[in-house]
C-alpha cells in the first residue's frame, strides 16, 4: 500500500513508524508538487535578481562569509555532502534509515525548500527502492540539523558512499544502478535542502514514541496482573479518590486498573481487610495478620504512571510538530515571496522531548524493579515462596538469577537518563556555538527504551509465575488474556533452565505487538 503526502496534510508518527517497518512506497500528489515547483521557481528568481542567499552563492558553516558563483553549485553541493559525513559507529537498521528518509520526504514536501521536483522526486525514487544508504550513527551534533546521518543518505542519492541492497553492502552508484536510478545533480541549495534539517532525529523519534506508547499500553495491563500476583488491594484505584487529584494521566491509570480489576477475585476488596483486621482487635497492642495498605509500588501506580503518561502525550506532540515543518535554512516561502534565513534546523525541541522519554521510561522501570523485588522476596510477597521457587526450594534457585539482569539494566538505565540536550559543545570556529544532541538524544532514549521492556518482560515472567502459584481462576478476562498470551512463550517454570530467550522475546513483543492483552 502506497502512502500518498498531499499539501496540507499532518502527518503522524505512526504512519512514519508503519511505513518504515513494512517498507511501505510513499509518494507525492499533484498538489505538492506545484507547490516544491513553485518554491524552486522563486529561487531561480532571486538567483537571477542576485540576491546573496546563503548556501546559493555563499559558502557553508564556517565559511559563511565567503562568496561563492553560482557556476560551481554543484560541486559546492558535493564538497558540503562529503565534507560533513563524519558519523562512524555502527550502521542504522534498515528500518530506522527508512524513518529518516520518509521524515525527510515530508518536510521537502511542504514545498519551502527550493528542492527541485526531479530531485526530491528522486529521494522517494531511491526510498522506495529497497536501496538503504549505510548511516553511521554517532557524530551528529542536532544543529545545523543531523547533518551527518542525512549527508550519508544524501550521498547514495548523487552515486556516492554506500548502501545496502537484498542484504548486499554496494558501492551507492551500483546500488542505483541495479534499481535503474539515475543519480541526483545537485544544483544551488540542494545538498542544503538535504540536509539541513532534523530529519534523522525525527526519524528515530517516530519508531521510538511508537515503542514507548505500545510499551506502556502493556504495562497498564502487566501493573494490573502484578497487582493481583502480589494480592494487592483495589481500593487505591477507585476513581472517586482520583478525583481529588486532578492530574489527567493519574485519573486514566486508575480509572483503567480499577475497571480492569473489578472481576478479580486475587486482588483483593479493602472492606475484607478491614473485617479482618477488626476482628483481631484487643486490649493490647500486636501485629495484625494482614496489612490495611500495600508498599508504594502497588498502591502508588497511579501516581508514578500517571507523569508517564501525560509526558508521553507531550512527546508524541512535539515530534510530530517537528515531522511536520519546514526545518531547513534557508527556507524559500512562495506565498510570500521571500527567502528566509532562519535556524529552524536546531533539534532542542526534539532533544528535549528525547530526553523527557527517558526519564518518563526509566520512571515506569523503577516501578517494575521495584515490583520484581516484591515477587521475589518471601517477606513482601504475600505468600509467595522465595523467588518463585514452588518446587525443590535450595535445590533449585528459581527466578534468582533473573533479579540479576534486571537490576544491572536498572542501573545502567539511570544512567542514560542523563539529559543530553543540555551537553551543549561550541564548534565549526564558534559559528555553531549552542547544540541540541537531539540526534543522540534520541539515540540514548532507543537504548533506554530496549532496556526498560526487558525490565518489564520479567515482571511479566514473575506475574505469570505467582498468578500459576496462587491459582490462574481468580483472574479478571484482562489478565488472563494477558497471561494466556504470555504462556505462549513461557512455560510455568517448575524447573531451572536458562531464561534468556523467554525474556527476549517477551521485550520483542511489548515493543512491538500493540493491544497485547
Amino acid at each position: 500500500m502506497t502512502y500518498t503526502l498531499s499539501l496540507g496534510q499532518r502527518v503522524r508518527l505512526t504512519e512514519i513508524e508503519s511505513t518504515a517497518v513494512c517498507a511501505d512506497p510513499v509518494a507525492i500528489d499533484d498538489a505538492v508538487r506545484g507547490r516544491v515547483r513553485a518554491s524552486r521557481e522563486t529561487l531561480e528568481k532571486f538567483v537571477a535578481e542576485e540576491r546573496v542567499i546563503y548556501g546559493v552563492n555563499t559558502s557553508m558553516g564556517g565559511f559563511v562569509n565567503w562568496l561563492v558563483p553560482v557556476s560551481k553549485a554543484r560541486q559546492l553541493q558535493e564538497n558540503l555532502l562529503n565534507a560533513v559525513a563524519t558519523n562512524v559507529g555502527p550502521r542504522l537498521d534498515d528500518t530506522t534509515v527508512r524513518a529518516i528518509m520518509t521524515s525527510r520526504i515530508v518536510s521537502l514536501s511542504r514545498g519551502n525548500s527550493a528542492i527541485s521536483l526531479t530531485n526530491l522526486e528522486k529521494l522517494i525514487a531511491v526510498r522506495n527502492s529497497g536501496v538503504v544508504p549505510c548511516v553511521p550513527e554517532k557524530g551528529s551534533l542536532g544543529t545545523s540539523g543531523d547533518l551527518g546521518p542525512l549527508a550519508a543518505i544524501a550521498l547514495v542519492c548523487i552515486g556516492q558512499w554506500k548502501a545496502r541492497l537484498d542484504g548486499e553492502v554496494l558501492p551507492g552508484a551500483e546500488a542505483l544502478r541495479r534499481v535503474g536510478i539515475e543519480p541526483m545533480e545537485l544544483s544551488y541549495k540542494e545538498g542544503l535542502a538535504l540536509i539541513n534539517g532534523t530529519s534523522g532525529m525525527v526519524g528515530l523519534g517516530s519508531i521510538n514514541v511508537a515503542q514507548a506508547k505500545r510499551l506502556l499500553q502493556a504495562y497498564l495491563l502487566v501493573s494490573a496482573l502484578s497487582v493481583e500476583a502480589l494480592a494487592g488491594k483495589t481500593k487505591p484505584f477507585d476513581p472517586r479518590v482520583h478525583k481529588l487529584k486532578p492530574h489527567k494521566g493519574q485519573q486514566a491509570v486508575a480509572e483503567f486498573l480499577w475497571d480492569t480489576l473489578a472481576d478479580s477475585t486475587l486482588a483483593v476488596d479493602e472492606l475484607d481487610t478491614e473485617h479482618l483486621l477488626s476482628g483481631e482487635m484487643g486490649d493490647e497492642t500486636k501485629a495484625g495478620s494482614q496489612s490495611i495498605e500495600d508498599a508504594y509500588s502497588v498502591r502508588c501506580t497511579p501516581q508514578i504512571l500517571g507523569p508517564v503518561v501525560d509526558s508521553l502525550a507531550w512527546i508524541e506532540q512535539v515530534v510530530e510538530d517537528e515531522l511536520n515543518s519546514s526545518n531547513d535554512n534557508p527556507l524559500v516561502d512562495p506565498d510570500e515571496a521571500e527567502v528566509f534565513h532562519n535556524g529552524h534546523f536546531h533539534g532542542q525541541y526534539v532533544s528535549m522531548a528525547m530526553d523527557h522519554l527517558a526519564i518518563a521510561m526509566t520512571t515506569l522501570m523503577n516501578l517494575s524493579n521495584r515490583r520484581i523485588d516484591r515477587f521475589l522476596d518471601k517477606s513482601n510477597s504475600e505468600g509467595l515462596p522465595a523467588f518463585l521457587c514452588q518446587e525443590d526450594p535450595g535445590l533449585r534457585l528459581g527466578l534468582m538469577g533473573g533479579q540479576f539482569m534486571t537490576a544491572s539494566l536498572t542501573a545502567e538505565t539511570r544512567a542514560k537518563a542523563m539529559p543530553m540536550s543540555i551537553q551543549s559543545l561550541s564548534s565549526t570556529a564558534d559559528f555553531q556555538d549552542i547544540v541540541s544532541f537531539g540526534f543522540v538524544a534520541a539515540r540514548r532514549a532507543r537504548e533506554v527504551l530496549e532496556n526498560v521492556a526487558h525490565v518489564v518482560a520479567f515482571e511479566l515472567l514473575c506475574a505469570c509465575q505467582a498468578a500459576d502459584i496462587r491459582g490462574t481462576d481468580g483472574l479478571s478476562p484482562a489478565t488472563r488474556r494477558l497471561y494466556e498470551q504470555t504462556r505462549e512463550v513461557v512455560p510455568y517454570l517448575d524447573h531451572d533452565e536458562t531464561i534468556t530467550d523467554y525474556v527476549e522475546a517477551l521485550a520483542q513483543r511489548l515493543l512491538t505487538q500493540p493491544g497485547l492483552g
